[in-house]
């Protein structure tokens, strides 16, 4: 059993497990136990895996009622969770983000059931550090991350990715005619991150080849202002809410301008791209900035604080990159030397020995 959701960063690398722990054991079964969100239901509808879904709710950062609401929520989060426990028999539970893991993780813990945790980011929030007191095993994506946890039980993997996203990341990329800039802003979308850019590009777009193409993933609310203001300004754009497609964007790519989720930065390593950070400044303990931190400090990147940032001063940065290629190319080399091109079959590993198959 996997669990996890609310933000693609929490699915996706539940996503690359359980699909690869099916793929090597085809006679096996997965039940991915989500939210029920628009997010969930999206990235996780026609899947090989099984599908479940329990109501929860985050502690951090909520008012008064909230947080009472919670706490009402938690125990009745727990019994679905047993429900869904004593019907489908796992042998393991893996948790990997959000609210939900930590109902359905107490309730393995209740069973006595094998349980692991994998943590994204540099920073773990305050369910994992609470979480990683009683499971079996913390799998860490960043090197520094084991100092909130019992090291005993901490394996240093990487951040697992989907099998068709390492595939499209091994091919050899050709090289644009004209430069190629893809703008993410998370699974959900960043709406400083949209106005940043569009303003960016009234600026660019005099100075960089009519054949100059940008890619940008909005968010559902700014996806038609967006789309619309590119098109007022004559800059060829695919724009897009939300993509499914992103091994096939990663490809295209010459550069990228990005939030700094943890997930979002192990895929951009994998392809050996140059970006810009952004980091959400309101990330519980400023983790996107210490996620970024390791890239900047390996020359994979360049990160600015949302505060400080301006359209001009991030159309100057853009610039610059894409008209030196020699810079992107080192950058591109660091962040390749930075990925963990092998952490789903770590982690698949990992669970076959708890599940006392490997």
């Amino acid at each position: 059993m996997v669990s996890g959701g609310g933000t693609g960063g929490h699915l996706f690398p539940g996503v690359a497990v359980a699909e690869a722990m099916l793929a090597r054991h085809p006679a096996g079964k997965v039940l991915f136990v989500g939210t029920g969100r628009h997010t969930d239901a999206r990235v996780l509808a026609n899947r090989l895996f099984q599908t479940a879904a329990i109501s929860a709710m985050g502690l951090k950062g909520k008012n008064v009622v909230q947080r009472l609401a919670a706490l009402v929520q938690l125990p009745l989060s727990v019994v679905s969770a047993l429900r869904l426990m004593r019907s489908f028999r796992p042998r393991l539970v893996l948790g990997v983000g959000g609210y939900v893991t930590g109902p359905v993780l107490l309730a393995a813990r209740l069973l006595k059931i094998p349980t692991a945790i994998h943590e994204q980011n540099s920073v773990p929030g305050m369910a994992n550090r609470k979480l990683g007191r009683f499971v079996d095993r913390v799998f860490l994506s960043i090197p520094g991350s084991e100092e909130f946890f019992d090291q005993a039980k901490c394996v240093l993997t990487g951040n697992p990715l989907r099998q068709e996203l390492m595939a499209a990341a091994a091919k050899k990329r050709e090289g644009n005619a004209a430069p190629v800039l893809l703008v993410l802003g998370g699974s959900l979308g960043a709406h400083r991150v949209n106005t940043l850019m569009t303003g960016a590009m009234e600026i660019l777009r005099p100075l960089l080849p009519a054949e100059a193409l940008i890619i940008h993933q909005t968010g559902r609310d700014d996806e038609q202002a967006v789309a619309a203001r590119y098109a007022e300004l004559g800059v060829r754009a695919e724009v897009g809410a939300f993509f499914d497609n992103m091994a096939d964007l990663y490809s295209r790519a010459d550069l990228v301008v990005s939030r700094a989720g943890a997930t979002t930065l192990a895929e951009i390593t994998a392809f050996g791209l140059p970006m810009i950070l952004i980091p959400y400044p309101f990330a519980a303990d400023d983790h996107q900035r210490k996620n970024g931190a390791y890239l900047v400090q390996g020359g994979a990147a360049k990160m600015f604080a949302q505060a400080e940032l301006t359209e001009k001063l991030l159309a100057e940065e853009i610039e610059r990159l894409l008209r030196d290629t020699d810079k992107r190319r080192q950058m591109g080399a660091a962040a390749e030397r930075l990925a963990r091109p092998g952490a789903t079959a770590a982690i698949v590993e990992q669970c076959e020995k708890l599940m006392g198959i490997g």
